[in-house]
């Protein structure tokens, strides 16, 4: 991709780039809040079921002329991404920290060409080797400030990383012909029903529905899920791959930042090592498609 065609994506994409990151940043702390009233598995099935049925009416008109076939891989492909959703809410359910946990769920971004290598003999670029003892290093130190442990939600966090990485590796191979929106609607609605089944089974269901943690549930399922997707959509239709995931990356940071305010979370000097080793590793990671991003955010710059 040449720098000419980044130059001419729209600032309009970045624009809503950024408002995704933040959406998706909210949605670790309405998930974190309505968590204290819902089971886990409850929660996000329900979460994504509804989010996907909203998404549904924008879908339809495209899914319904979509062969049997790419139906059915979208809907099972979504099965892979219960289990990545279903890490990552157990291990929002267990954080202390939510920053922290953020950072760890954005190795997934690091480890999609390492997938690709051990799974589809995919060639990863040699910033990713680079990246990747970087990255070790964050998370070793964000096990350090535990006592020399791994705590039980950076393992659910960690899983959830691995999985999502998988993930994108079959969307891009698997169902690579299925429009985005369509896609999206079909995986949404497959964890929904998937882990909401799941919950009625394995977890008890005591609710505590009152006015707050209806509110913070919408929220996710408004805010977080279908807004944010609707427009991460939108915004990737807008400028190439590789430049959005640079700026979907910040989603940790403002995370981070969020549960500072929100929470009164305080990192310790280990957390936040980590935390900037991990994302210094994915600047590395994704280094050619940076430098593109800041010499077209910075004026007077050239290549």
């Amino acid at each position: 991709m040449s720098h000419s065609t980044i130059r001419q994506a729209p600032w309009q994409a970045d624009a809503l780039l950024l408002l995704v990151t933040t959406l998706a940043a909210g949605g670790w702390i309405f998930s974190k809040e309505a968590l204290a009233g819902m089971p886990p598995l409850l929660f996000i099935g329900t979460r994504f079921l509804l989010a996907g049925t909203i998404l549904l009416g924008f879908a339809w008109p495209t899914l319904r002329h979509l062969p049997a076939r790419r139906i059915r891989r979208g809907l099972l492909v979504g099965v892979l991404f219960s289990a990545a959703i279903a890490f990552w809410v157990l291990g929002l359910h267990h954080s202390q920290h939510l920053g922290e946990s953020a950072f760890i769920n954005s190795l997934g971004i690091l480890l999609v060409p390492v997938v690709a290598r051990l799974l589809f003999g995919d060639r990863p670029a040699t910033s990713t080797w680079v990246a990747l003892p970087v990255a070790l290093t964050g998370f070793a130190l964000l096990s350090l400030n535990a006592g020399f442990r791994v705590e039980a939600s950076q393992l659910l966090m960690l899983c959830a990383a691995l999985c999502f990485a998988l993930l994108i590796n079959v969307n891009t191979r698997v169902v690579r012909n299925v429009p985005a929106l369509s896609l999206t609607t079909l995986q949404l609605l497959s964890v929904g029903i998937v882990l909401t089944a799941v919950s009625w089974v394995v977890e008890e269901q005591t609710l505590s529905l009152d006015a707050p943690i209806l509110g913070w549930f919408l929220a996710s399922v408004l805010l977080a899920s279908s807004l944010r997707f609707f427009l991460q959509i939108k915004a990737q239709g807008m400028t190439t791959p590789s430049h959005a995931a640079v700026i979907l990356m910040l989603e940790a940071v403002w995370t981070a930042l969020l549960a500072a305010w929100w929470f009164n979370e305080i990192m310790s000097a280990l957390q936040l090592t980590g935390c900037a080793l991990i994302f210094t590793a994915l600047l590395i990671n994704r280094w050619y498609w940076v430098r593109k991003v800041l010499l077209r955010w910075l004026p007077g710059a050239r290549p």
